[in-house]
C-alpha cells in the first residue's frame, strides 16, 4: 500500500514501513507545497508531524486513506471529526517524548536561574562580573504545573528530586492521584499555582478551553520574579499580553518552545525581549525520542493497514 509522509521522520521508522512491504513516498517538505492534495489521492496512509494541516478538505482529497499517523502527541492539526466520519483511525506515539520534554523544562529552569550562557558571553567579552551573575538556587523554589499528564508528572518528579516544591493543576488530577503523589506533586487550584510558583510550566493540549489560557489575567497573578515555560502549544499563551508584562518587568522571564505561528514573523514583539528565550519547537526532539516515536507510529500504521488489507 502507498504511505505518504509529509514531514521529517526518523530512518528507523521509514525502514520499518518498507520492510513491511509498503511503498513509501517520503517528502519532508511536502506539507508546505500545493502538491500535497495531489499526493494524497493515492495514499492508503498519511504520516505527519505538527505542520501538516490534515483538515476535512485534505481528507476528502484522499479517497483511499485508511489511517493517519501523527509523529508526536498533539492532534490540533488534524480534523478528528472528519477522520471519524470516514472511520479513519489516528495513530500517535502517546508519551514517547515525555522524558525529552521533561528534561527540556528542567534545562529551562536552570537556564533562567543561573544564566550560564550570558555569564560565558560576558567572560568572552573581557568581563569577570561575579556579582552580576550571583543568582539563585532552584532547591526550595516552587514549580507550578498547568497540566499533570505523563509529561507533567515526569517533570514534577525530576523537579522534586532537585529539591523543588511542585504544585500541579489539572481538572483530571484526581484520576492521577497515586502517580502524582509518587512524583511529589501537590494538587492545587489554578489561581494558587499562578500566585505561588517561581516557575510555571504548561502541559495542556490546545483546545477551545485552553486557547489563551495564560492571558493578561493569569499573568497578572504571577510573581514578578516568576518565569513562564511553554512546551505545549503556542496558542495556550496570549503572546501580546506576555510581551507587555515582560516589557514592563512584571515578569522575570519566559522560555517558549512553541508559538502561535511557527516560525514567527521577524517583527514578533517577543523576539526583541532579552528576558524571553524562544527555541524552535525542539523540547521533544531528541534522537532517542524521535526513534521511539517513529517506531511506535510506523507499527501502528502497519497494523491498521494490515487489518484493512482486503
Amino acid at each position: 500500500m502507498n504511505i505518504v509522509i509529509t514531514e521529517w521522520n526518523a530512518p528507523n521508522g521509514l525502514e520499518q514501513l518498507k520492510q513491511a512491504g509498503h511503498h513509501v513516498h517520503y517528502d519532508p517538505g511536502l506539507w508546505n507545497r500545493p502538491e500535497l492534495s495531489e499526493a494524497v489521492k493515492t495514499a492508503d496512509a498519511l504520516i505527519v508531524r505538527n505542520q501538516t494541516q490534515v483538515d476535512a478538505a485534505l481528507i476528502e482529497a484522499a479517497p483511499r486513506l485508511k489511517v493517519i499517523g501523527r509523529l508526536g502527541a498533539g492532534l490540533d492539526n488534524i480534523d478528528l471529526d472528519a477522520a471519524a466520519r470516514r472511520d479513519i483511525p489516528v495513530v500517535t506515539a502517546g508519551s514517547a517524548n515525555a522524558s525529552s520534554v521533561a528534561e527540556y523544562v528542567i534545562a529551562a529552569i536552570f537556564h533562567t536561574a543561573r544564566r550560564l550562557g550570558e555569564a560565558a558571553d560576558s567572560v568572552r567579552s573581557g568581563g569577570w562580573l561575579r556579582q552580576q551573575f550571583t543568582l539563585h538556587e532552584i532547591a526550595g523554589k516552587t514549580l507550578g504545573l498547568i497540566g499533570v499528564g505523563e509529561i507533567g508528572r515526569r517533570t514534577g518528579a525530576k523537579a522534586s528530586a532537585l529539591g523543588m516544591k511542585v504544585l500541579g493543576f489539572d481538572p483530571r488530577f484526581e484520576q492521577n492521584e497515586d502517580a502524582a503523589d509518587e512524583a511529589g506533586i501537590i494538587p492545587a487550584g489554578f489561581n494558587r499555582v499562578l500566585a505561588e510558583s517561581d516557575f510555571i510550566s504548561l502541559h495542556v493540549p490546545l483546545l477551545p478551553s485552553t486557547r489563551g489560557l495564560i492571558g493578561a489575567s493569569a499573568l497578572s497573578q504571577m510573581k514578578s520574579s516568576a518565569v513562564l515555560i511553554n512546551t505545549s502549544r503556542g496558542g495556550v499563551v496570549d503572546e501580546e499580553a506576555l510581551a507587555a508584562v515582560l516589557s514592563a518587568n512584571k515578569l522575570a522571564g519566559a522560555v517558549l518552545d512553541v508559538l502561535s505561528q511557527e516560525p514567527p514573523l521577524k517583527d514578533h514583539p517577543l523576539l526583541a525581549l532579552p528576558s524571553c528565550t524562544i527555541t524552535p519547537h525542539i523540547a521533544g526532539l531528541t534522537q532517542e525520542s524521535q526513534e521511539q516515536i517513529s517506531e511506535i507510529v510506523s507499527a501502528g500504521v502497519i497494523s491498521a493497514l494490515s487489518g484493512q488489507a482486503g
